[in-house]
């Protein structure tokens, strides 16, 4: 049987140790200590310093480094040799020998999660998800808002599509969505993730714990689409696998596989 996909994936900062225990608390399918957005170019070398000192193969995290190309990125590369990192993430990743040189310098298989967050990163996406090593696309709506200087989320809807797109027909675990900025209002959190998921996205990131619960409760069929699935089955067993039909609609094979996605998201 598979595992199940992570849907949640908090950010911790790497320069406040005392967050990472309840980090791993917060129920988070999945933690990521950051060195890159959440910590101040001061703190970069320290930060790395608390992050080797905490992971442990007893309790594994996801490493955010910082981009390719700059100052910190090999010796953050470095530390994730460490056995307790169980995945690097890759910020503005726009070329699969970015993504070789990781695999070069841990000496060892990883799994690697690019964020496509510029334009050249849209445009090599299909190469960067057939790089060795990578598990899952992460879409970074921010900062490939500000490379593409496009002001309305209705804007990025293309690029959006390219990486679930991409995602699909490369093999890969549906993406993951870009945080939402608020962590007071978990109905935007949650409505977000719905629309997320809506557009083929399996998970969402978190920068605060309060935002885990919403996703994960987006990423969760409702009780509606339980129950439609369930009639569903239920009819396209009776007709003996013919086609027939539903509340006026008729259930053919998509119809019938849909229904049984929406039941295998339960599990």
């Amino acid at each position: 049987m598979s595992l199940p996909i992570p849907r949640s994936y908090l950010f911790v900062p790497g320069n406040r140790p005392d967050r990472f225990a309840k980090g791993l608390a917060s129920g988070a399918d999945v933690v990521i200590l950051d060195l890159e957005d959440a910590v101040p170019p001061t703190e970069k070398a320290a930060a790395r310093r608390h992050v080797a000192a905490w992971v442990s193969k007893e309790h594994p995290v996801a490493v955010r480094v910082n981009a390719f190309g700059t100052e910190w990125f090999a010796d953050d590369v470095d530390i994730c040799r460490a056995l307790g990192v169980a995945a690097v993430m890759v910020p503005k990743a726009e070329h699969e020998h970015q993504l070789a040189v990781i695999g070069d310098r841990l000496g060892r298989a990883m799994p690697i999660l690019p964020i496509i967050e510029t334009a050249l990163g849209v445009w090599h996406a299909e190469p960067l998800a057939r790089a060795p090593g990578v598990t899952r696309l992460v879409f970074g709506a921010l900062d490939l808002a500000l490379d593409l200087q496009v002001t309305s989320d209705e804007g990025l809807a293309a690029f959006r599509s390219q990486v679930v797109l991409v995602s699909r027909v490369v093999g890969l675990a549906p993406p993951i969505d870009v945080p939402t900025t608020s962590f007071t209002d978990p109905d935007r959190v949650r409505a977000e993730a719905q629309r997320a998921r809506a557009m083929g996205f399996g998970g969402k990131l978190c920068i605060h714990p309060a935002q885990i619960t919403p996703v994960h409760e987006a990423f969760v069929p409702s009780d509606e689409e339980v129950t439609w699935a369930r009639r569903v089955l239920a009819a396209d067993a009776a007709s003996a696998g013919s086609a027939t039909a539903l509340d006026g609609e008729m259930v053919d094979r998509p119809v019938v596989a849909r229904a049984r996605a929406v039941l295998a998201r339960l599990r």
